[in-house]
């Protein structure tokens, strides 16, 4: 009995001691403990503190090697529910993160497309610019050409001349002055700003030469109006009669011809050139685009 007594008390001894200092040192670290969670900060993810471990029960501890499944369970509960919440607070930043990335997504897209329409814009309006600016020139170019056309419109220049020669007292025209008449004709078919002077010249003396190079000169005219339709007012006619014949060597002498003659003479000023000038300008405008 005594073996027994004296065997026991050295094993309880061995097995109070780590006790007692497990104890002991739970004491000691509590005040730290709650010193360290009294100086941190109180923001946290959750908005709620830290769990604190759990309180000493029994006689061993949080070490219980004998603790039940209903002990366990509620010794983890509160670390389950916490994991809980941070993966509810996950799953909520996860969305607000997309939902945030979505809009910032969609105002990129948004002012880029501000961006591009600006663009097509600023283009269209450089467009409209140029076409402005080929119209304004265009009009400058016609505006010069009808002021030159008004100051020579009654500036006319000698384009053609045609001489054709009749026999003493003949007038009328034989096969090779109707060629020549209609060769000059045929060049101011449908076009404007041009006159026919014709001059008629006869041998002879006072108002019988002057009624013949009359005579000769209506042959002229009268063939070009009946013939090739050319309006009377674009003819001028004038009988010269004996008239001495100019000539182009200064020093010469002014000479008198035998038989009789008229001089036709072709005269063009700048009003065909405004015609055709207008006519391109209007297939211009027709082949820009609208």
């Amino acid at each position: 009995m005594n073996s027994r007594i004296l065997i026991a008390l050295p094993l309880a001894a061995a097995l109070a001691f780590p006790a007692l200092a497990q104890t002991t040192s739970q004491d000691q670290s509590q005040p730290a403990a709650t010193q360290q969670t009294s100086s941190t900060s109180t923001d946290y993810a959750s908005g709620k503190q830290p769990l604190q471990p759990p309180s000493r029960e029994g006689f061993w501890g949080r070490m219980n090697p004998f603790a039940r499944k209903r002990y366990v369970q509620r010794q983890t509960e509160p670390i389950r529910d916490r994991v809980n919440e941070l993966d509810e607070l996950t799953s909520a930043n996860g969305k607000a993160i997309k939902d945030t990335d979505g809009r910032a997504q969609q105002g990129i897209k948004l002012a880029s497309d501000k961006a591009n329409e600006a663009d097509q814009h600023a283009i269209d309006a450089g467009n409209k610019a140029t076409q402005a600016q080929q119209t304004a020139t265009q009009a400058t170019n016609r505006i010069q050409t009808v002021e030159t056309v008004v100051n020579n419109i009654d500036q006319y220049k000698a384009s053609n001349q045609t001489e054709i020669r009749f026999r003493p007292g003949q007038t009328v025209l034989s096969k090779n002055a109707k060629d020549a008449l209609d060769e000059m004709a045929s060049a101011v078919k449908g076009q404007r700003g041009y006159i026919i002077e014709v001059q008629g010249f006869s041998s002879g003396k006072g108002q019988t030469a002057i009624a013949n190079s009359q005579k000769m000169a209506e042959s002229v005219v009268r063939y070009l109006v009946l013939n090739h339709e050319i309006p009377v007012y674009r003819i001028y006619l004038v009988g010269m009669g004996n008239a001495p014949v100019g000539t182009t060597d200064a020093d010469a002498k002014s000479k008198r011809l035998s038989g009789g003659r008229v001089e036709i003479s072709l005269l063009k000023n700048d009003l065909e050139q405004l015609s055709s000038n207008s006519s391109m300008g209007s297939m211009d405008q027709q082949q820009q685009p609208k």
